[in-house]
């Protein structure tokens, strides 16, 4: 016959159970459910954002824990900024290279490290258009960034730098502008 078990230690077991549900009902409604509710939203609104790479991309960001829509269109500008940063690295990395292209692929190249360093201005402009809740401005400079990755791609592809070496940069570049503006647009 099994023993009773004391008051305090139901009281402990209550106590625990109701702090694991608390704490189970947090991590559900926090920030990946927020990330989570924002893409969803943005990719409902509009059909070139691609869910899982929002959800992704944003989940994974130091600030994406306790933003609400308005700061999750930050961070999707700030992460263009960190995409922009690394492609002009990897195309100062190509051209640094021994043996690397030479004529047009190079002065594609070149051209491409100057026009992702604008981009990362872009972006960061855009991020502070839209903290400073100029929408417009904001989703102008996204645009404008995601325009600076077509010119690259067609600098590279006039050269013949073909599949390009900065495509997976090209590729993210877009995408976060569109994600971007998307979310920018759900601000209410």
């Amino acid at each position: 016959m099994a023993k009773p078990t004391p008051p305090t230690a139901r009281l402990l077991s209550a106590g625990l159970l109701v702090a694991a549900a608390i704490a189970l009902g947090c991590l559900a409604s926090g920030a990946g459910a927020t990330v989570v509710t924002t893409c969803r939203a943005a990719a409902d609104s509009d059909a070139r954002v691609d869910y899982g790479f929002c959800v992704a991309e944003l989940g994974i960001h130091r600030e994406s824990p306790d933003a609400d829509t308005w700061g999750l269109a930050k961070v999707a500008a700030l992460t263009g900024v960190n995409n922009a940063d690394d492609a002009v690295y990897d195309a100062k990395e190509l051209l640094a290279k021994r043996g690397a292209a030479g004529g047009p692929a190079r002065a594609a190249l070149e051209r491409c490290a100057k026009l992702y360093d604008s981009m990362g201005f872009a972006f960061a402009e855009a991020e502070d258009e839209i903290n400073n809740r100029r929408y417009a401005a904001g989703k102008e400079k996204a645009a404008e960034a995601a325009s600076l990755a077509h010119q690259c791609d067609d600098a590279l592809a006039k050269a013949g730098a073909v599949p390009s070496p900065l495509a997976k940069h090209s590729s993210y570049s877009v995408k976060i502008a569109t994600i971007c503006t998307a979310i920018t647009n759900l601000i209410k």
